[in-house]
């Protein structure tokens, strides 16, 4: 009897902690920003689909420009216009400025996301890294001094274009200009080309990254299988990852032992990135040290030669898909720098439809939709609703882009708009934030519009395009960062 009267009791004070419980999260639930119903267990994951960008938009129509979900155990926020974009990224920046890792990034045994400029909180290393990029990197200084490197990879371009022009052959143009940055990159930093222009195997190892890194993972909304990974997510990046280590620990070997048979622990030359940042940690003037350097070359080539080659594939595509608008930029360049020539760094400022071409594919083809995603560091007060702590919080920019209170025909490629319109997307016009804005801006964005402009404008100006097959698909493909789902193959003409 006493048994009986146990359980009954201990049945009592369950329904009755439940039902607390219940009252509890709706009080709770009644300030977060509205959105659809979670279904139980998985919440609103099944809402998702295969590209969550345009579900989100979708979404945003019918429940406002801050909704909230619940993807399995994870409280989503999500903000899909200027003004809401603007406070979380302008007025709360210092609030949501930590990242939501998922879990494909840890890579296992390297850590990645313990040492990683994109991933790690805001903190002193973190501002450490931040320091090497922006005052050895990514001055304005310093990409002036490389212009001539610049020029050459561009020569090479258009050398490796004009042979298959000659042969009538199409050429990959994603692949061609991943190829390009990536080399710019390696001779900036190693002095050395890491690819020739058919080898894939570096930019499937990066893609493969991404595309682990964009994947619905089980793990990331459902903590308690975090040490299963049931989809094999983060044992595939790790292999990935394990081949670019590889690369990153025999150049910086190879650079060790260099200075080490020249009795020379400093170099005083600094030729190169990397011996500048050899130095820095061998004089300890930033408290970094190699392992944090080789990192920071992952988050280099993996972030700025993807989401590059990405804008410059849709840039062509479009220009192709809309054949007006890829004359007038043939005419600007015909004017400004003379038919047949490459571009030079200080002719960009002259180009302005060039430039606008390049804003018009930012705002329909932001190659990170989603932006990386947010997490708020405590509650935060937006627009009268509550983000709770330790929500995840997504900025759609591919929503802010086309969304028709600010852009007129918002889903027409149309360059012609930002002529005489001042808006830039270095993080202070709310409308176009391909880059992100706040503390958290990508460091890259002066090398990568210098290089977008260079390519995209020298390929277009030297050569006459055609499409390999007459139908060209536009269709997506969801990871990370958003690539055509086919990949663009194009036919170079001599002009």
């Amino acid at each position: 009897m006493d048994l009986m009267i146990s359980c009954i009791l201990w049945l009592i004070f369950t329904l009755v902690l439940v039902i607390a419980l219940s009252f509890i999260s709706r009080g709770r639930r009644k300030h977060l920003p509205p959105g659809p119903r979670p279904y139980p267990v998985i919440g609103n994951l099944l809402e998702l689909g295969g590209k969550p960008h345009k579900s989100l938009a979708n979404l945003a129509k019918i429940y406002g420009p801050i909704m909230s979900l619940r993807l399995g155990q994870v409280t989503t926020v999500v903000v899909s216009s200027t003004t809401m974009a603007k406070a979380i990224l302008k007025n709360h920046d210092s609030l949501f400025c930590d990242r939501k890792v998922p879990e494909a990034t840890l890579f296992q045994s390297y850590r990645h996301h313990e040492f990683s400029l994109v991933w790690l909180p805001v903190s002193p290393l973190w501002k450490n890294l931040r320091k090497v990029c922006n005052m050895h990197i990514f001055t304005s200084q310093k990409l002036d001094a490389n212009q001539d490197l610049r020029r050459r990879k561009i020569k090479d371009l258009l050398s490796y274009v004009e042979e298959n022009c000659r042969a009538g052959k199409a050429i990959d143009f994603g692949q061609v200009a991943f190829n390009t940055s990536l080399n710019l990159l390696s001779n900036t930093i190693f002095s050395i080309d890491l690819v020739d222009p058919n080898d894939r195997e570096f930019m499937d190892t990066v893609l493969g990254i991404l595309e682990e890194a964009g994947n619905p993972n089980l793990s990331d909304y459902f903590p308690l299988l975090k040490k299963l990974d049931l989809q094999g997510l983060r044992r595939r990046s790790a292999v990935f990852c394990g081949k670019m280590f590889q690369v990153f620990d025999r150049l910086v070997d190879q650079r060790l032992k260099q200075r080490q048979e020249h009795s020379c622990s400093i170099s005083t030359e600094s030729k190169d990135i990397l011996d500048i940042l050899l130095n820095i940690v061998q004089e300890k003037s930033v408290d970094i040290d190699i392992k944090h350097i080789k990192h920071l070359f992952a988050d280099l080539f993996i972030a700025g030669n993807d989401t590059t080659s990405i804008t410059m594939e849709w840039a062509m595509a479009e220009l192709l898909h809309n054949p007006e608008a890829l004359l007038k930029t043939k005419l600007e360049l015909e004017q400004i720098v003379g038919k047949g020539n490459p571009i030079e760094e200080s002719d960009i400022s002259q180009l302005p439809y060039l430039q606008a071409v390049v804003k018009e594919t930012f705002r329909l083809h932001p190659a990170v939709p989603l932006l990386i995603p947010r997490k708020a560091l405590e509650d935060v007060e937006v627009a009268g609703f509550t983000v709770p702590k330790g929500a995840q919080v997504f900025v759609n920019v591919w929503a802010i882009g086309r969304d028709e209170s600010t852009w007129d025909k918002p889903h027409s490629f149309m360059p012609e708009r930002f002529l005489g319109l001042d808006v830039d997307f270095k993080g202070r016009n709310f409308e176009l934030i391909p880059f992100g804005a706040g503390r958290r801006i990508c460091p890259g964005l002066p090398l990568a519009i210098r290089m977008l402009h260079l390519m995209l404008g020298s390929l277009i100006n030297s050569f006459d395009w055609k499409l390999e097959n007459e139908n060209m698909d536009m269709e997506e493909k969801f990871g990370l960062t958003v690539q055509k789902a086919q990949p663009l193959h194009v036919v170079p003409v001599a002009i």
